[in-house]
């Protein structure tokens, strides 16, 4: 385990480094990345979402099938497995989190499994999860931790919480200017709103918890979203965090559940390679314009118009509203399951490639979470020179938006 002169994430009675992992999927962060950040110390996170794709096993039983309940059964076999794996390489340090979008059709299902399979918390982002505490009730030792953006969805969430006598465990604070994945932010217009500022939010949230009555509870608050350097994490816990979180520099980690060229396409991508566009889930979302995004959002626009409600492709219909197949004009309409399984397996010239706007702490080079972790803490960096990843031919359409 690593130790640090910073002050410790305090959380359900656990005592962690104040870093904490993201989740990400479809399966960038499963149980060999969650299991190493908890090894050492920290607060790591599964992402819940399609975790059949890490188990061939699973894969013959549903990699064909158009099953919606075969393939739900499947993820849910999967998401126990991962876990009991994170579990044992933790070896009881740490804490393995699991990550559930409220988005998805299956949220509750994925929920409830969690809770089963010992997760230590669940984390919940892509909506409001007003009815995790409800989900929960047999289970008040699993730590809850929903993601927001501002101080207005912070109050929703505990208000409406208090009436059900249960606060959250900590809160994730995710900036939507700088994240990757899917944006806590209503329209590409808004990410640059000053109300998602991180020291408009601490400042704001604190206030609400003093309004409330909540001083003395212990609600951690952990920033998330372009953080990269050592400075970054001892201002933010000077603001009033309580630790920071951090995807897209773990997910280029030795140890990042992701192919080889997944973790190259995120630590080659320059500035202009990275951009932001809306998902079929009906958020902004950011990421590398890669061969097929170049493509797609150069058909979007047409796209939208011609949407119309139809028949989900792969017969998993994994998100409770989708653009694509209910024919929402607004949202994107391409398969994101299909797209971000792509990358998940490497596949540069067909794949979605969720990644943050900010530079990596590394550059282009793929280190150990050890190294991470302790560059996060203290500010050393180890030598990269001999280790930088080879750099990936992205064909043409890898252009500047």
């Amino acid at each position: 385990m690593l130790h640090s002169a910073l002050e410790r994430l305090k959380l359900k009675g656990k005592s962690l480094l104040p870093i904490v992992q993201g989740g990400m999927g479809v399966g960038v962060s499963a149980h060999r990345l969650a299991g190493t950040v908890a090894s050492l110390g920290a607060f790591g996170t599964i992402s819940s979402v399609d975790l059949r794709r890490h188990h061939p096993d699973l894969m013959v039983q549903t990699g064909r099938s158009r099953d919606k309940a075969l393939i739900d059964a499947a993820n849910l076999v999967a998401l126990d497995r991962e876990l009991i794996a994170a579990k044992k390489i933790a070896k009881g340090n740490g804490l393995v989190a699991v990550n559930v979008m409220k988005a998805v059709a299956e949220y509750a299902a994925y929920v409830r499994q969690a809770c089963e399979s010992d997760a230590d918390a669940v984390v919940v982002g892509a909506g409001l999860p007003l009815d995790l505490p409800e989900l929960t009730t047999n289970f008040p030792k699993v730590a809850l931790v929903p993601i927001l953006s501002d101080v207005r969805g912070i109050g929703v969430i505990i208000k409406k919480w208090m009436r059900k006598n249960r606060l959250p465990d900590a809160i994730v604070i995710e900036n939507p200017r700088y994240a990757a994945g899917h944006l806590g932010a209503p329209s590409t217009d808004a990410l640059n709103n000053p109300n998602f500022a991180f020291p408009t939010v601490l400042e704001g949230t604190l206030q609400l918890f003093k309004d409330l009555g909540l001083e003395q509870e212990n609600i951690p608050l952990i920033t998330g979203g372009g953080i990269h350097t050592h400075r970054q994490v001892v201002d933010l816990m000077g603001m009033g965090a309580s630790a920071v979180q951090l995807g897209t520099p773990f997910a280029v980690t030795e140890e990042g559940d992701a192919h080889p060229n997944f973790k190259k396409v995120l630590v080659e991508a320059k500035p202009e390679d990275i951009v932001t566009f809306m998902s079929v889930a009906g958020l902004p979302a950011r990421a590398v314009r890669t061969p097929w995004l170049a493509n797609y959002l150069e058909k979007e626009a047409k796209l939208q118009r011609m949407a119309k409600p139809k028949p989900c492709t792969v017969g998993f219909d994994c998100l409770a509203q989708c653009g694509l197949r209910d024919g929402i004009s607004k949202h994107g309409q391409f398969c994101i399951d299909t797209q971000l399984a792509f990358a998940l397996a490497g596949d540069i010239k067909r794949g979605l490639f969720f990644r943050g706007s900010e530079k990596l702490p590394f550059g282009n080079a793929i280190r150990p979470v050890r190294e991470l972790i302790e560059y996060l803490l203290t500010g050393l960096r180890p030598a990269l020179a001999a280790v930088s990843a080879p750099t990936v031919r992205l064909e043409p359409a890898f252009a500047p938006a």
